[in-house]
């Protein structure tokens, strides 16, 4: 068995508990997550099934999507709605489409963030949840993350009340904190503020459309029915791009093969790119050369059968 199962995350799982239940319905150990999401946080998680297992970090690698709702007026431990609340203020003053609009739009792009204290960043070998736990606060490192749009689904020009909630979409790069977001947004708009709610809506270009519940894999699992579920591992390295070879150049391929650089080839040194066969199948990720000029170097076998 093996494949990409985008699985639709229940709210109050974590990754790792989706993993050992799959584990346990497919009956296979070899399963990965492709980036971890909070318990509170549904929608898309593609699940690495078999050889897929190979390219979890590209999948975990590429852009994601979400929605989400942001809640001024209070924040909190954990920078969403799970955690105790922290500093409160009463909204006295309207808060106009335009000046949300505006903060939008300064949020858009490249953008730094300081990871909550309640995320699973390491530092000194320990996950600063951890920490947190422990009533410990360290110093967390900030790091440059792309917000590569983000849209108003609201549609009132003016927000009143003593706590205002509006609804959003973002296009975002990996390593994001969308609940950091949240309380970037606020802080541009002057109030304290958590996230309230959030869903991932594609993560690798796998859509809701695309995923399937724990019940309904473990049904289609013991139907026989695993195509229904399963998706070719090609469909997680749909960003990358593709360098197709002969049949000649896939055996040398499929032995790790260091290779002179095709001409038609132009990819930037270090960017990985798929080798694929002539009928579409990816047989391994490679690079430029580092170092070396005019070579190309296997950076992960992907087929270990002959074709």
């Amino acid at each position: 068995m093996e494949g990409i199962l985008p699985l639709l995350k229940p709210k109050g799982m974590t990754s790792h508990d989706c993993v050992f239940k799959l584990r346990k319905i497919l009956k296979t150990k070899k399963v990965g997550h492709t980036g971890t999401l909070d318990p509170d946080v549904t929608g898309v998680l593609p699940i690495c099934i078999g050889r897929a297992t190979k390219i979890a970090e590209y999948i975990t690698d590429a852009g994601k999507a979400y929605e989400g709702e942001i809640t001024l007026g209070f924040s909190t431990t954990t920078e969403d709605s799970s955690g105790e609340k922290l500093d409160e203020t009463i909204i006295s003053d309207e808060i106009t489409r335009g000046h949300i609009l505006e903060v939008f739009q300064s949020l858009t792009g490249p953008i730094i963030q300081t990871p909550p204290m309640y995320s699973a960043v390491k530092v000194n070998g320990k996950k600063l949840y951890e920490y947190a736990r422990a009533g410990i606060e360290v110093e967390r490192p900030s790091r440059e993350v792309t917000i590569h749009e983000l849209t108003l689904l609201d549609d009132r020009e003016v927000f009143v009340g003593n706590t205002i909630s509006f609804k959003f979409r973002v296009k975002c790069s990996k390593g994001t904190y969308i609940r950091t977001l949240a309380v970037m947004m606020g802080e541009r708009l002057g109030y304290p503020a958590h996230m309230s709610s959030l869903i991932r809506i594609e993560s690798a270009g796998f859509t809701l459309n695309d995923c399937k519940t724990l019940e309904e894999v473990k049904e289609l699992f013991e139907e026989g029915k695993e195509k229904e579920f399963l998706l070719p591992l090609e469909r997680g390295l749909y960003h990358l791009p593709k360098y197709q070879i002969n049949d000649k150049v896939a055996m040398k391929i499929l032995n790790g093969a260091v290779l002179t650089q095709p001409d038609d080839l132009d990819y930037a040194k270090g960017e990985p790119f798929v080798m694929i066969n002539e009928s579409g199948r990816a047989l391994a990720i490679y690079q430029v050369h580092p170092v070396k000029e005019h070579v190309i170097k296997p950076v992960k076998i992907l087929v270990i059968d002959e074709l």
